[in-house]
């Protein structure tokens, strides 16, 4: 990436509107490209550049360097994709590194494919106790909810 294409980028950057930023991320995906910038990946995931720089150092991303530039490949991108998905339905960071580590081995993806969907599974059965657990909250806290509307009401009219 020149260095000219880089300052175009931090000036758009400081001239982009939210909006405009809103309706470029809705046009699609450009998978077109072979390398990326930490800019146009951190704008395309709308993370932060810190967020990329940490997943870096975790050894989830790999970006090659030009001179003090990080230049991200399509498998970095892709990685990146998978990282904050995982990071959605409420993987570790661990546990995602060692999801995508296997990626690596040349086994036709079997032996990836068998542990991700244990885990998948697992991680299905993990938010449906979470979701049973909040359902059970909110059943609580509206009961508590009823009983301090009441009292509350008797306080008022005892006083009106």
């Amino acid at each position: 990436m020149s260095s000219k294409s880089i300052e175009s980028d931090v000036v758009n950057k400081g001239t982009e509107t939210v909006s405009s930023r809103a309706q470029r991320a809705g046009q699609g995906e450009d998978t077109t490209e072979n390398s990326f910038s930490i800019g146009q990946l951190a704008r395309e995931f709308q993370v932060t550049l810190r967020t990329l720089r940490f997943y870096e150092d975790r050894g989830l991303v790999s970006p090659k360097r030009d001179g003090t530039t990080r230049v991200y490949s399509r498998r970095d991108r892709a990685r990146l994709k998978l990282v904050l998905m995982g990071k959605k339905v409420g993987f570790s960071l661990t546990e995602i590194c060692e999801m995508l580590d296997l990626y690596d081995l040349k086994d036709g993806q079997v032996v990836q494919l068998r542990v991700a969907l244990k885990r998948f599974q697992e991680q299905v059965d993990v938010l449906k106790d979470q979701r049973n657990d909040i359902e059970q909250a909110i059943e609580e806290l509206e009961r508590t909810v009823d009983v301090v509307s009441g009292m509350l009401r008797e306080k008022e009219t005892a006083s009106g």
